[in-house]
């Protein structure tokens, strides 16, 4: 095992949430003892998720709720990652958006202009509200050749009881109807939301892991970005998926905690 696959120079993981720290609405074994880890060897911790139906502030309530110490919430996600984006590549324009009201508010207080009648491009995210007339709406602007961004790729949404359609989903059905996908996605496994969040915590890419329960997001940012990977196995992932993808994470364990021996046996310098 090299340095970085036994975490000696991990300053800074970024955590998947979903699947990975919790699922739905509780918390996976041994997650909060993974961020007690964190504490006593020095290291932080940045949650990163590519779900954009909620903000930031609403997820970070909820892992309040859940038992996390305010000094670990911190929280990233697609949509925060895809509204920097939108400002730098269309300055002054409306976007359409298709996500939920929590993520209009977040959009707008960052200087979106959302305008959904008359837009100059697409916002499309893991819209929980969505029904037909928001499809039907959003088919048509995207067959007009509008600029056409997604908040990030996943298929599904895990939960307690199985799987939901995710983002994914939609844009599989938008693709049917007009022949056209994105033209640019911004989360999980691309740079876009890997640039944000080093710069959020001032990391640079060796001195951080990412884990993540998927494959194609998670394990794929990590490998693309030049950041340890580490498939977890409490969420969509299983042992014999990996066998069958082209996407190897660095390592692998059933849970965030697995880590917590290799974490206390490689303390930072500045650990108290």
């Amino acid at each position: 095992m090299n340095d970085r696959a036994n975490l000696s120079t991990t300053r800074v993981f970024m955590l998947d949430m979903d699947g990975t720290f919790y699922l739905g609405d509780n918390l996976l074994q041994g997650s909060l003892d993974f961020l007690g880890a964190i504490e006593e060897t020095g290291r932080s911790v940045l949650f990163l998720t590519n779900n954009s139906s909620k903000s930031a502030a609403l997820y970070e309530e909820k892992l309040m709720r859940m038992g996390v110490p305010e000094r670990h919430l911190n929280v990233y996600t697609s949509g925060q990652a895809t509204a920097v984006h939108c400002l730098k590549a269309f300055p002054g324009k409306r976007a359409f958006l298709l996500g939920t009201p929590s993520l209009r508010e977040e959009m707008e207080s960052t200087g979106i202009i959302i305008d959904n009648d008359d837009p100059d491009y697409i916002i499309i995210a893991f819209d929980t509200t969505l029904d037909y007339a928001k499809l039907t709406r959003l088919c048509d602007h995207v067959t007009a050749g509008l600029p056409y961004i997604a908040t990030h790729p996943d298929l599904v949404c895990p939960t307690e009881t199985g799987f939901v359609p995710d983002i994914g989903a939609t844009i599989a059905f938008v693709n049917t109807v007009t022949g056209r996908k994105p033209d640019a996605i911004i989360g999980k496994p691309y740079a876009g939301i890997v640039d944000g969040a080093l710069e959020r915590v001032h990391a640079t890419r060796d001195e951080t892991a990412l884990a993540g329960d998927r494959l194609y997001t998670d394990i794929a940012t990590g490998v693309n970005n030049g950041l340890l990977s580490i498939l977890v196995l409490t969420g969509e992932a299983r042992m014999s998926d990996i066998q069958a993808s082209s996407v190897k994470p660095h390592r692998v364990v059933e849970r965030l905690a697995d880590l917590i021996p290799d974490m206390l046996a490689h303390p930072l310098r500045n650990a108290q």
